[in-house]
């Protein structure tokens, strides 16, 4: 009966596994959906930031004139599905006025 339950147990976890692993997104497929969302976006502008992707974790880089434009650039990257975490180093442009 213990081998029975544990053998049940041994399969749900492995079926659990291969249920997370068919919903995993592709680092290729992210990196294209991230790209899209910043580059569309009216706000962000994005078509000059750089986008990196490894196991979901998106790094975004360059340089913005605004912090509002750095804010809205991790907002829509989270949203993008897959992206399980955002690194923004984004940086703000410095201000030539005196």
């Amino acid at each position: 009966m213990t081998r029975s339950i544990c053998a049940v147990v041994a399969v749900l976890i492995l079926l659990a596994g291969v249920c997370l692993a068919a919903d995993k997104v592709s680092d290729d497929t992210l990196y294209n959906q991230v790209l899209l969302k910043l580059a569309g976006d009216p706000v962000v502008k994005g078509g000059a930031l750089k986008v990196e992707v490894k196991n979901g974790v998106v790094t975004l880089s360059g340089t913005v004139d605004e912090q509002r434009q750095k804010d809205k650039a991790t907002k829509l990257t989270k949203k993008v599905k897959g992206v399980r975490q955002v690194v923004n180093n984004i940086e703000i442009k410095k201000s030539t006025d005196q």
